[in-house]
């Protein structure tokens, strides 16, 4: 009954999209990618809403329903069949409304099983495509033949594209960088490689000096375009990770004849999503790199760098299990536990295939009394909150299942920020986490 329900209301609120689509015409950028689509899309929205009136995917909308609910305009009533009647009669008010709608919609395009964007794109064709990282070992790998068939899935993006579209592709991903050939497109890269059309050069973490620590700010690096050199600064941001999604954002701008200036001033204004290694202030004057939204190797791997770079001896890793990644779990785990043994002083590992984390840890050398193993999110918050001290900097990510959010929140040192700063703090992932743990 719940799947006769679903594919009834995914019908509808598909026909109100087609409506919207029909009517209005936006130009759809579309972002996809096993890491780095939400932080892209950001990205991408701060330089385009400096020309144009623009609208994004709020939050992950990025699913066969999560897309329809972001161009109606609609928020997720989850599993209250209420919630989903009124948001059928929402959308059809907005598919028929006179109520201007944006030039440009900026779409996240997300998937996590074999033809997932196959119904996406029987209604939608982005003028523009953004690839962003897919790795050697993707998210949602579980359910395909190979890593291969993730690469597959996720090319189908650049199949509406024509002579006078852009394929936008990041260059330093081998994976990616492979599609650039796959398309009749106008195609330009991004990376940190001389080779790309729009590179990074000089990333640096800024820093300052508290009480004797360290403290980081934010990143800096230069854009280089056509032999232009534009320095960009962020703030509230850390890792290399944020630089890709400032590079597809000013990509994106060049392919809609923004200036180089405009795109580094609109880039200044740039604010990572919740969940997207944000730099949040801890209890005890500590540091937390909040990178709780999911986790998969390439991206667990990236955090565990910039954990790395920081030039401060008291690091913390808090490390829960990654997900879908199926026969590649064993392997994967005890690989970021060998990278996070060198990197942290302490190690805290959180559910049940996070136990090979710890076991990489200790076969790089690290002492078995500094890692710490716990079966969920609360327990390890409650040691977390004995082990941090001043000047300590604590990275904090794992799974969406896993609800490592929960032990951001435990350290954090001001909790009333929470709802502003942490991911799945809605009502029914409240109710969904005492569900679980009562």
């Amino acid at each position: 009954m719940i799947k006769i329900f679903k594919k009834i209301i995914l019908w509808i609120l598909h026909i109100e999209m087609k409506i919207v689509l029909f009517r209005f015409k936006p130009s759809i950028i579309g972002v996809t990618g096993s890491v780095g689509k939400t932080s892209a899309k950001e990205a991408i929205y701060t330089v385009l809403k400096s020309r144009y009136k623009v609208a994004k995917s709020p939050k992950s909308y990025n699913s066969e329903i999560g897309v329809p609910l972001a161009m109606l305009g609609l928020p997720s009533p989850f599993r209250s069949p209420m919630g989903w009647f009124i948001n059928i009669f929402a959308g059809l008010i907005r598919a028929f409304s006179f109520k201007p709608y944006p030039e440009i919609f900026v779409l996240e395009m997300g998937i996590d099983r074999p033809g997932n964007l196959d119904m996406l794109l029987k209604i939608i064709r982005p003028s523009t495509a953004v690839i962003t990282a897919i790795g050697e070992v993707p998210v949602h790998v579980e359910y395909f033949q190979s890593p291969q068939e993730v690469i597959d899935e996720k090319s189908k993006i650049l199949r509406p594209l024509d002579m006078y579209g852009y394929a936008i592709l990041n260059f330093d991903d081998p994976a990616v960088r492979g599609l650039a050939d796959k398309t009749p497109a106008i195609v330009l890269t991004y990376g940190f490689d001389e080779k790309a059309h729009v590179q990074a050069s000089n990333y640096a973490v800024t820093l300052k000096k508290e009480e004797g620590h360290l403290i980081p700010l934010g990143i800096t690096f230069k854009l280089i375009y056509k032999g232009n050199v534009l320095p960009i600064r962020i703030s509230g941001v850390i890792g290399k990770q944020h630089v890709y999604a400032a590079l597809a954002a000013a990509a994106t701008g060049i392919s809609r004849n923004i200036n180089l200036l405009e795109i580094g001033e609109a880039l200044s204004h740039y604010e990572a999503s919740p969940g997207r290694l944000k730099l949040i202030e801890g209890m005890k004057h500590s540091i937390i790199l909040d990178d709780t939204y999911n986790a998969s190797p390439l991206s667990m791997k990236a955090a565990l760098e910039v954990l790395e770079e920081l030039p401060t001896h008291a690091k913390i890793a808090v490390l829960g299990d990654m997900l879908e990644i199926g026969k590649y779990t064993v392997q994967e785990h005890r690989a970021i536990g060998v990278k996070a043994g060198t990197v942290c002083s302490l190690l805290l590992v959180v559910g049940t295939r996070a136990k090979f984390i710890a076991e990489g840890a200790i076969t790089a050398g690290m002492d078995k009394e500094k890692i710490f193993e716990f079966s969920n999110s609360n327990e390890a918050g409650k040691k977390l909150h004995e082990l941090i001290s001043r000047g300590t900097i604590v990275l904090i990510k794992g799974s969406q299942a896993m609800r490592m959010e929960k032990i951001t929140e435990a350290v954090m040192a001001d909790h009333t920020q929470a709802e502003t700063l942490l991911v799945r703090q809605e009502s029914y992932w409240k109710k969904k986490n005492l569900h679980i743990h009562a």
